[in-house]
This record gives C-alpha cells, sequence and structure tokens, in this order.
C-alpha cells in the first residue's frame, strides 16, 4: 500500500509540476504514449459498401489529352453516394481531368497504374469555394479534390494524383525562380495582401472572394468540415499549393502516402483545426515543411477557437523540406497532444527536425509534445527550433504572445546540424518554458545549443559532438 501511495504521490507531482521525463517514473513516462494510443483506438475507421462503380462507364475515357473527365468521375461520385456508398475506381491508364468534389460513403479509388492529371486551366476550378488559405478564410479556387461536410470518405490506391503545379500554378508565387514574370498573375501584386488585410479588418466572408487576378494558388485535396476520412496509399505530385489540406475536420487516417512536391508553399499535410489525426508510414519530399499543424491565423484562428489536437506522426520518412514534423506558424486556435515517433529524416536540404513557430500576432497555446525515436542523418538548421519571432515584419496587431510549453524530445540522433536545440523566445522567460531533451545524441553540430527567452529547458543526457550538454 505504502509503495502504490508514493507512486501515485510521484505521478501527481509530475503532473502538476510539468517535470522533465526522467524526474517521473517510467510507468509515468509510458502513461503519455498510452494516451496516444488511446487517441488512435477512438479514431472512427471508414467503412463502405462492397460496390465499385468504375469511371469507364460513366464515360471517361483513357490516355487521350484531348478530353477532360471530370464531368464523368463526378457523376461516377454522385451516382455512388445516391446508391449509398461504395468504391468509385480509376482503373490504370492516364485519365485527364479538371476538379472533381468528393460526396459522403464514397472511396475514390486509383488503380495500381491509375493516374489523375489535372487540367493547369484557372477557369475549370471557379466558380469559388469556401475554404482557408494560409489560415484566412476566404472563396477561393476549388482545389483537385474538395469535399464540404462530407463523412466517411476515402482516397485509397496505388494510382497516382499528378497536379502538374509546375505547369501554370507554381509561378503565380510571383518568384522568377518559379517562372513568373512582370505582368503575370501573382499573388505578391497585392492578392495576399489583400486577403490577410481582409482578417486584420474583420471582414465578412462574402467580402473576401478571390479572383485570378488575385492568383491564391488552389490546393490539391482539402476536405472542410468533414468526419471519418482515409487517405491511404497514393502518390500525390506537383500541387500548386498544400498538398493535403484537412480543415476543420475530425477522424483522419493518412496511410502508407508518397507525397512529392518542390513547389513553393509545398507543404505536404496539413491538418488545420483538426482532431483526432493519424499519420503513418507516409513519406515526404516537399519545397516546404513536410507536416505543418495549423489552427487559423490571427483574428480568424481566434474567431472560430478551434485547436488541433490529438494527432500522431509514426514511422514516416522525411526528405527535403523546411521542417519535418511542424507547428504553426498559422496555429492562433492553439495546439495541445502531438506525438512523434519511430520516424527517419535525411537531408541537406531539410532545415529542421521538430519546429514550432509563431510570434505576437498569433497567440494560441501550443502545449504537449511528444517526440521519441526518430532517427536524423543531417538537417540544415537545427534538430529542435522553437521560434516566436517568426516573420518578425507581418503587418498585423501584435497583442497576443503566444505560449509554447511541454515539450519532450527523447532518443533522437542526428549526425550533422548548425545547432541542436535553437529557441528564439519572447523578452522574458513566460512564454516558452518546460522543454525537455533527454537521452539523444547530436553529432555534428556546428554551433552547439542557443536557447534565449525560456526557462525550465532541460537537457538529460544530451550528448553534443560526445559531450554532455548542460
Amino acid at each position: 500500500m505504502k509503495k502504490n501511495s508514493l507512486l501515485l504521490m510521484q505521478a501527481a507531482l509530475c503532473l502538476m509540476l510539468g517535470t522533465a521525463f526522467s524526474a517521473c517514473s517510467t510507468a509515468e513516462k509510458d502513461k503519455n504514449w498510452q494516451t496516444a494510443a488511446e487517441i488512435e483506438k477512438n479514431i472512427s475507421r471508414t467503412h463502405f459498401r462492397n460496390v465499385d462503380y468504375s469511371i469507364l462507364d460513366f464515360g471517361a475515357v483513357a490516355d487521350d489529352s484531348t478530353v477532360l473527365n471530370h464531368e464523368a468521375i463526378n457523376q461516377a461520385i454522385v451516382r455512388c453516394a445516391m446508391d449509398g456508398g461504395g468504391r468509385v475506381v480509376v482503373p490504370a491508364g492516364v485519365f485527364y481531368t479538371g476538379p472533381l468534389t468528393l460526396k459522403s460513403n464514397v472511396n475514390l479509388h486509383l488503380s495500381e497504374g491509375a493516374v489523375l492529371k489535372f487540367s493547369t486551366d484557372p477557369s475549370l476550378y471557379l466558380p469559388q469555394v469556401r475554404t482557408r488559405w494560409e489560415g484566412v478564410d476566404c472563396y477561393n479556387y476549388h482545389p483537385c479534390l474538395y469535399a464540404y461536410g462530407e463523412t466517411n470518405i476515402a482516397l485509397t490506391g496505388k494510382g497516382t494524383f499528378d497536379a502538374q503545379g509546375q505547369e501554370t500554378w507554381w509561378s503565380q508565387c510571383g518568384a522568377a525562380r518559379y517562372g513568373w514574370k512582370p505582368g503575370m498573375p501573382g499573388q505578391n501584386m497585392g492578392g495576399r495582401a489583400r486577403l490577410l488585410r481582409s482578417a486584420e479588418d474583420k471582414l465578412p466572408l462574402d467580402e473576401r472572394i478571390m479572383t485570378p487576378e488575385n492568383a491564391l494558388r488552389p490546393q490539391s485535396v482539402n476536405f472542410y468540415q468533414c468526419k471519418t476520412i482515409l487517405i491511404e496509399d497514393v502518390t500525390l505530385l506537383n500541387s500548386p499549393f498544400w498538398v493535403l489540406h484537412p480543415l476543420l475536420c475530425e477522424d483522419l487516417i493518412v496511410r502508407g502516402v508518397k507525397i512529392y512536391n518542390r513547389g513553393p508553399n509545398g507543404d505536404g499535410c496539413d491538418p488545420e483545426s483538426c482532431r483526432n489525426v493519424l499519420i503513418e508510414n507516409c513519406s515526404f519530399d516537399t519545397g516546404d515543411d513536410c507536416i505543418a499543424i495549423k489552427s487559423g491565423r490571427n483574428n480568424d484562428g481566434r474567431k472560430w477557437g478551434v485547436p488541433s489536437e490529438n494527432i500522431i506522426v509514426r514511422g514516416c520518412k522525411m526528405i527535403n523540406g523546411h521542417g519535418g514534423v511542424v507547428i504553426g506558424s498559422e496555429i492562433s486556435g492553439g495546439y495541445r497532444n502531438l506525438f512523434v515517433e519511430n520516424c527517419e529524416m535525411d537531408s541537406p536540404e531539410l532545415d529542421r527536425v521538430i519546429r514550432i513557430k509563431t510570434n505576437t500576432c498569433r497567440g494560441g497555446l501550443i502545449e504537449n509534445i511528444f517526440v521519441r525515436n526518430v532517427k536524423v542523418g543531417q538537417c540544415r538548421e537545427a534538430v529542435l527550433k522553437i521560434n516566436l519571432l517568426y516573420e518578425a515584419r507581418e503587418d498585423c496587431a501584435r497583442d497576443f504572445p503566444p505560449t509554447v510549453r511541454n515539450v519532450y524530445m527523447d532518443n533522437v540522433t542526428c549526425e550533422k546540424s548548425r545547432y541542436g536545440v535553437l529557441i528564439a523566445g519572447l523578452p522574458g522567460d513566460d512564454n516558452v518554458y518546460n522543454i525537455h531533451v533527454t537521452n539523444s545524441f547530436f553529432n555534428g553540430v556546428a554551433n552547439g545549443n542557443r536557447v534565449e527567452g525560456a526557462r525550465d529547458v532541460v537537457f538529460e543526457n544530451l550528448h553534443i559532438n560526445g559531450e554532455i550538454a548542460e
């Protein structure tokens, strides 16, 4: 009885004080990961009728670039949904298409050898649909695949989803290296600034209809206010903008997906204000963050007040990108409960491993980040970076200091980086605290650790270039 009472008291003390893993018992460490197991257990799974609808039966034609098949594919999706659901099957072959809209109880299945090749004619992606762009509510181009308010939906199969963003869309970021030239549409010509200002000025949504002249590129896949989602096994290429963007969704599994997207703002998977998410056994090679967790930007994020929470990242491989697993920067609704384990990352073009980025425009509470068993060959800047000074020149009200707390990293190895732990907090030490790195080995570190604007930063058995860090 005395032993059990002591263990209970110790566990309670650890929870109350937020002390390091090492100060708590092994049972207390395991309890956090048991929480991850409970989250995974409670994610609702998709289920579909065992009925197939071939897009060929609705008039789709393969391997003919003069034929666009989105009407046929959308008809198949609607018929499947009206009949009670099932699989809409894209057989082997190349199918040129415009935008698609997924419906409840439908699994859009890309067979092995199937390629959906999306048109880059912007006029096909009108009229605009309700979405968020960089965390701001608006009406914008229809994504390549879109769903709004649907339940029990899936995108599966061994086929390929090629958005062809490099053909037209990438240049609209406004950068010469992506092909933009004076006189071409570009978000740098005022469109992005217009949208961000509309949120700062709290304009109603019906006054935020973005036009082709604003040049705000669409996502590849945007599921908005959907529940019970599966994205499995597909290969996604060359998105115009973010690749996977689940928004205000619940119960999402992304499994075995391969993402290659070297375009501008080419994030791989961005769950935004989402709850109960599992991302496992995926690979990312991106022009921006591999996985970036978000919850709305500035006024819009605070207006909704919906955090992202309960996200598990497991068994994934990250190659190029600004960050492997990232929180922010559009994180004004807050974030809690991230579990990252058994991942591999390696590239001189991968900037950071775990990254938290925010600023005093965003506000919000970011807490309970658990990372273990991550193997890194090399990254460019830091293994762990927490930055509360992100986008210092952003035009916004800076009255919302964010808080980052309870970050635990255990058994992480890295063979090359400029920094091990890099923290840039706000003046004082009240906004970043309770940060723990334990049982980890960072070699080839050029500049050691750098910590500013934080407290209760604990290194235990952290080896920097073979020496114990203090």
